[in-house]
């Protein structure tokens, strides 16, 4: 695949990474799928068909959390805004499972730095915006996880392994703390496996074909996020995926109230010249 710019590793700051935009083949050729269903042994109707057409999409520079959001951060945003802390969330804005994991308001014991789980799409997205940036786009997230490349996995095109990420083969059974395993090429962690990552994006089930400039499916966000309803975009597969669910262009979907133990996110930020994100909380 011929890249218009390739994203490079820029100014890295602790705890971010400046992904340097350009333009890619977004999603999977339909003539591939065939092989794409011999090589994964997935046979049911639809499985790969979410990803077509490919298309032509181009994206600015923007920072990206280096690692998921983990358990201490979304401590400290919780202490800094008590509304989005389990006991006052109100209970029509999640499934009854908020947070649940979480002691008396704290995180849970001996998982600082593992990534938050049990969160709601409302609750990432707001917690995004007090760390000065937002829910990646889903064009973004495929753009950092494929490093400016035709990667089939953020490692490369090897299929995974237990060394490589935390996914069903690997036998983990939950959450590994962040960054335990190796870094794609722009030093983006956990881009495959440990939790499935919400993304901006509202769902929709095929891409449009024309090319786009910084895509966000469903437009802006209503000024109060709390109306949004409905599925958003999850990428990157958990610990309990299979092998074609870390892959750098499977998409899948999830209701924005379903807190569970196997969604999570990162953050990212618009770019600055070469610094790292303001009001960046590590």
């Amino acid at each position: 695949m011929t890249l218009a710019a390739s994203p490079c590793l820029m100014g890295q700051q602790e705890g971010t990474v400046l992904v340097r935009g350009g333009t890619f083949r977004m999603g999977t050729a339909g003539s591939a799928i065939p092989e794409l269903k011999r090589r994964y042994t997935v046979r049911f109707p639809g499985v790969f068909e979410s990803e077509v057409p490919d298309h032509a999409v181009t994206v600015t520079d923007f920072w990206m959390d280096r690692y998921e959001v983990t358990n201490q951060r979304f401590f400290q945003f919780t202490v800094a805004h008590p509304e989005w802390s389990r006991s006052q969330l109100p209970t029509e804005l999640h499934n009854g499972h908020y947070l649940e994991d979480w002691n008396d308001g704290g995180a849970p014991v001996g998982k600082a730095n593992h990534p938050v789980v049990f969160v709601t799409w409302h609750s990432a997205e707001a917690f995004c915006r007090w760390a000065g940036g937002r829910l990646p786009s889903e064009a973004e997230w495929e753009f950092a996880a494929r490093a400016g490349g035709d990667r089939e996995f953020p490692w490369g095109d090897a299929l995974p392994s237990a060394e490589l990420a935390n996914y069903s083969a690997s036998g983990v059974g939950t959450t590994k703390p962040v960054g335990s395993y190796p870094a794609n090429p722009l030093g983006l962690h956990d881009l495959a496996g440990n939790v499935w990552e919400f993304l901006q994006d509202e769902w929709e089930s095929v891409y449009s074909a024309g090319p786009q400039l910084d895509p966000v499916t469903g437009g802006g966000l209503p000024s109060d996020i709390r109306a949004v309803r409905g599925r958003r975009v999850i990428r990157g597969g958990s610990f309990g995926g299979a092998v074609v669910n870390l892959r750098t262009r499977w998409r899948d979907s999830h209701e924005v109230l379903n807190a569970v133990a196997f969604v999570g996110f990162r953050c990212a930020y618009p770019a600055r010249t070469g610094t790292a994100p303001k009001g960046r909380k590590n």
